[in-house]
């Protein structure tokens, strides 16, 4: 785990911020998005992307896209890590992308599969050393937290035969190690980001909870802590209750839709997750009256990740003959 560091200054980043506020002109805004929608053909829609520093794609297929999409995710990483120099604060964005590739590799080891193809790059441990050290069972250079996860997920997973169980203990660990590295960084803005994904994750549980039946001790599994709304808050109302817990929040009007749907058979949840990501955007978006700090990174970051699931949606949507109505109700709440 990343040391603790002294309480951030916004000096610290007075540099940065400055930097950060020209790059946020290249982002991917909600008027190139629809452009992008509205564009003759998928190849027009990519040449969009030029406005905001993206290479030109000479054709554009999913293996293209993926490529170029990495390789911006690498060069992000490598420019801003650097110019930060906060190790904690960049791994915060780092560490969701190493429990994918644990997810990736214990189940691909129960199903007997070679699935490495799957791996992501763009966390703090290299796909391929990671796969390599997991089946030599060497994991000595992961965090303890990471290490004893995929231990008790592979232990818990080669036992039940449940993938599902897998996923709870990695998820768990996941959030944990969020929570550990925000507290680390110094950054109480970077906290309260960390707080808003677990609180939408845990309304994610709840929703899908109800719509199956399910409450109680498997509700109490899936919860994790951290969140501005407390577990047990959550554990002891029913699904149409949850707006109460999340009102003043926020998640108030993405629980309402959750409470809506949360029925078996209530419906699609597209809309409510939607809902669940704008309300985190919410959160970031407060960045854009603070002038310098940490904040203003924090967003950029967020936002960066948010513009590559865009550009994701859109362009593969393109690809798939999707109309533009479809491709609309999938984008989430642009940064800018």
């Amino acid at each position: 785990m990343s040391k603790k560091v002294k309480k951030l200054k916004e000096n610290d980043f007075l540099s940065i911020s400055a930097r950060v506020r020209v790059l946020e002109n290249w982002l991917l805004t909600a008027e190139r998005m629809e452009r992008m929608i509205d564009a003759k053909d998928v190849n027009d829609a990519a040449k969009v992307l030029g406005e905001c520093g993206y290479p030109d794609l000479s054709e554009v297929t999913n293996s293209a896209l993926d490529a170029m999409l990495a390789q911006a995710q690498a060069a992000l990483f490598a420019d801003m890590g650097k110019a930060v120099g906060n190790e904690a604060l960049m791994d915060v964005f780092r560490v969701k992308y190493d429990y994918h590739n644990a997810k990736t590799l214990v189940k691909a080891e129960a199903l007997k599969l070679d699935r490495d193809r799957l791996l992501l790059g763009g966390g703090r441990y290299d796909p391929a050393a990671l796969a390599e050290d997991y089946r030599r069972e060497d994991l000595t250079a992961c965090t303890e937290a990471f290490r004893q996860a995929v231990g008790h997920a592979r232990e818990v997973l080669g036992s039940s035969g449940d993938p599902q169980q897998a996923d709870f203990i990695l998820d768990r660990a996941y959030f944990e190690e969020l929570s550990a590295l925000a507290a680390a960084s110094g950054s109480s803005f970077l906290e309260g980001y960390v707080a808003a994904l677990i609180d939408a994750a845990n309304l994610r549980a709840a929703v899908r909870a109800a719509r199956l039946g399910k409450a109680g001790e498997f509700l109490r599994q899936v919860l994790v802590p951290g969140g501005i709304v407390s577990t047990g808050a959550i554990a002891a109302v029913k699904g149409p209750e949850l707006g109460k817990v999340f009102q003043n929040t926020d998640f108030a009007a993405a629980a309402e839709a959750g409470a809506d749907v949360a029925a078996p058979n209530g419906g699609p949840l597209t809309e409510f997750e939607r809902m669940c990501d704008d309300a985190v955007m919410a959160y970031l978006s407060r960045a854009r009256m603070i002038p310098f700090g940490e904040q203003p990174v924090v967003a950029y970051l967020y936002a960066r990740e948010a513009e590559a699931t865009a550009i994701r949606i859109i362009l593969t949507g393109r690809m798939a003959g999707i109309d533009g109505t479809t491709i609309r109700q999938r984008l989430r709440r642009a940064y800018c």
